[in-house]
């Protein structure tokens, strides 16, 4: 029998008066009946014990109670967020269906419980095992992927996330769930805390680091604030002193205004302690002050610009830390000005200036800026940001790709670049020419081929710089490449780059499809769909489209392909007459096929005074005179001739064993044959000459064919020759490889 769930006595009064403050706070938002329906649905579950605690022990409904008064406190969230967050436990525990709530409280409503529910359910499905625990971010990864799917869909899912991490990790620093206590603090460092940033909601992204930091390094943790409780009479001597004289400026300027001193986080103060290998006596800027001016919207950059020309007069500034977004608000809303001036005592003290609006935007993200929308719609590119991740998303082949891309696109770092007209464009630090020839247009992306800035003529390759002016430049003849997947940094244009990668390998595969039915026509063998599906994987490939790229490649040959199909369409065939297929006893795979055969079977001897039989050389090993060697009597009655390490031959041997014959080559090698050697090296000045020279000085060596491709300071190439024997081979690869920079030299 279940334990019946119960209220304890302080849960009970906690519970009571939360509900009467979210009433109060939400009350204005609410419909007629909405608050009855709640409270006899809550009061329902709770006599019927239909919920449950969690790994933690805590109360479902207190803290969903507490996570609804956090988003309405913090995000400003009201009505449709507040009634998800208090009808979720019962969706989770099946007790209410999605549809059912839509019905009773509206489809905004539904939408959001849908986005928690899919969330909640990926977590049950896909339980982090404790050894994986140091890589849970891996195993999660399509977790997380789906996660930014829901809120892709509606926004105040993440807000809701972000603010239940929030109230979650408050109340769990007594838990003697350690393992749980730590799952929860990665994740909110890794996903949640950077994710509250990248949306403005700073106070909650700072809370979310501290005690992350707090129950994953607790010396760290606790050593920092016993430093900031013993420094904090001294500080605020400091700060008093500090804005005593600006109070008096900015009052007598006719400014309206209030000021703050605000310390730095914890988490931040340990940051920098480790970036710059210090101890906590080592960090100056342990504040910061914030001077909120109250001003109509349309005098806001005056007076801010205005309070920055007074602070600076007074007292010396550092140009290099000062940072404008006023002029270009940052993606998320964010607005201000920051500037670090030298004050009393030779100490750095860092000074932000804003209005109350920029100060709500600020505290409250992308919710507060979203309320301000109508009144400056052009703060931020929110919007477009998560356009941009929506299309990511799609386009992601697998979670921890997708997770990837997200977590650049969190960082807070962004540069601003000008159009050849003067339009702005914002990317993130280290954003390419590539990057913003995609942002432009998918086309515009495909046929880049570099660009002007400032007037000078780069690579797409080249990384942009705020304040630079650039003019994309482009060609009919450019095409999407793998490798531009590494040069991108924004998740857009990769996933247009993958995009157009696909598009090209369908129509790659398309014309190799009609190609290879056109030869096999040729041929008159007939093309069964089954049996070239056994080919691709015999020839090791588990996708068709990397067969059929092979193929277009020219890495994949063609006759190679003829090869494996006739073999496997003999092996489907019925054996009759004196070829009866032998027991696999009465063979012995050794390493030369030789073995296979009988001692007194008679030796095919390779020649030119061979009269009478059809033989080839095999194109998938091209064997010459030396090499070791076997004859596969092939469908029409001939013989191929392959070497005995023929990657191939493992494969004849074990299916085709009685179609093998043993063969020898006759008297002294006098034909030249083609091989094909491939060759890898360091992309060094006169390398390839070197090479080339070495075989032009041996008058019975010929240079048929050369194919060399150089990237990021590697050359990779093939270099076919005609040439006598093997023994001849050996000596020149030898001397190849004394070449200097040659790192591989091999046979294929």
């Amino acid at each position: 029998m279940t334990e019946r769930f119960e209220f304890t006595s302080q849960e009970r009064e906690l519970a009571l008066s939360l509900y009467a403050e979210l009433k109060e706070k939400i009350a204005g938002s609410l419909e007629p009946g909405d608050e009855d329906k709640l409270r006899r649905h809550l009061h329902t579950i709770i006599e019927n014990n239909q919920v449950s605690r969690d790994v933690f022990g805590l109360n479902p409904i207190v803290s969903s109670l507490q996570t609804a008064i956090l988003v309405v406190d913090e995000i400003g969230l009201r009505r449709d967020a507040v009634i998800a967050i208090m009808l979720n436990p019962s969706v989770e525990a099946g007790l209410l269906t999605v549809n059912q709530a839509a019905a009773d409280y509206g489809m905004a409503v539904g939408r959001i419980l849908h986005g928690l529910l899919h969330i909640q359910e990926l977590y049950k499905n896909n339980p982090v095992s404790d050894s994986e625990r140091s890589n849970f971010v891996r195993q999660q990864g399509e977790n997380f992927r789906n996660l930014l799917l829901s809120f892709a869909e509606d926004m105040r899912v993440i807000l809701i996330m972000i603010a239940d991490r929030v109230n979650l990790m408050r109340q769990i620093k007594d838990t003697t769930n350690k393992e749980q206590q730590t799952l929860v603090s990665e994740e909110a460092a890794y996903l949640y805390a950077p994710l509250a940033h990248k949306l403005g909601l700073y106070k909650l992204k700072s809370e979310l680091e501290d005690l992350s930091l707090k129950y994953l390094e607790h010396d760290a943790y606790y050593h920092i604030k016993e430093k900031l409780n013993a420094t904090k009479q001294a500080r605020d001597a400091y700060i008093k002193s500090f804005i005593g004289p600006i109070e008096k400026k900015l009052t007598d300027a006719g400014l309206k205004f209030h000021m703050k001193g605000r310390t730095k986080s914890i988490h931040s103060i340990w940051q920098k302690m480790k970036k710059q290998k210090c101890a906590f006596e080592g960090v100056y800027d342990l504040f910061a002050i914030r001077i909120i001016i109250d001003c109509p919207v349309e005098k806001e950059k005056q007076q801010c610009w205005q309070t920055f020309a007074i602070i600076t007069d007074m007292y010396t500034s550092n140009p290099k830390r000062m940072r404008d977004w006023l002029t270009v608000p940052k993606s998320n809303g964010y607005e201000s000005l920051h500037i670090t001036v030298l004050g009393p005592e030779q100490k750095w003290v860092e000074v932000q200036i804003r209005t109350e609006r920029m100060d709500e935007v600020a505290e409250r993200g992308v919710a507060a800026h979203w309320r301000y929308k109508g009144v400056k719609a052009e703060g931020g590119g929110m919007d477009e940001w998560l356009s941009g991740i929506r299309q990511m998303l799609e386009n992601a082949d697998n979670g921890l790709e997708a997770m990837d891309s997200f977590r650049n696109e969190l960082k807070d770092e962004e540069i601003y670049v000008f159009t050849p007209k003067g339009d702005l464009m914002r990317f993130p630090a280290g954003a390419t020419v590539l990057d913003m020839a995609y942002h432009i247009h998918s086309k515009v992306g495909s046929a880049c081929t570099g660009a002007r800035i400032n007037n000078k003529v780069v690579t797409f390759r080249q990384e942009l710089h705020s304040g630079d002016q650039v003019e994309i430049i482009t060609s009919s003849t450019q095409y999407p490449k793998q490798e531009w997947l590494s040069i991108v940094k924004t998740s857009r244009a990769k996933a247009k780059i993958r995009l157009a990668l696909k598009e090209t390998q369908q129509k790659e595969a398309l014309m190799v499809k009609e190609m290879l039915e056109r030869k096999f026509k040729n041929r008159k063998i007939e093309q069964d769909e089954s049996l070239m599906m056994r080919t691709m994987k015999k020839l090791g490939y588990k996708e068709a489209s990397d067969f059929y790229r092979d193929i277009a490649h020219q890495t994949l040959d063609v006759q190679t392909v003829f090869d494996k199909y006739l073999e496997l369409q003999q092996g489907e065939r019925v054996v009759t007459g004196d070829n009866v297929a032998r027991s696999a006893e009465e063979f012995v795979l050794e390493e030369h096929v030789a073995a296979n055969v009988p001692q007194n079977d008679d030796v095919l001897i390779i020649g030119q005074d061979l009269k009478g039989v059809d033989y080839q050389l095999a194109h998938c090993c091209n064997p010459i005179y030396g090499d070791q060697v076997f004859g596969f009597v092939t469908v029409s009655g001939g013989i191929k001739i392959h070497r005995s390490d023929c990657p191939n031959a493992p494969e004849l041997r074990r299916r085709f064993g009685y179609r093998i014959v043993r063969a020898k080559w006759s008297g002294k090698g006098s034909s030249q044959y083609s091989i094909t050697l491939r060759v890898i090296g360091n992309d060094d000045l006169g390398i390839v000459n070197n090479l080339t020279s070495i075989i032009s000085k041996d008058e019975k060596l010929i240079l048929r064919n050369i194919n060399i491709d150089s990237n990021d300071g590697l050359f990779r190439g093939t270099l076919t020759i005609m040439i006598n024997d093997n023994t001849r081979l050996e000596a020149l690869i030898k001397k190849l490889r004394t070449v200097k920079g040659v790192k591989q030299i091999e046979r294929i």
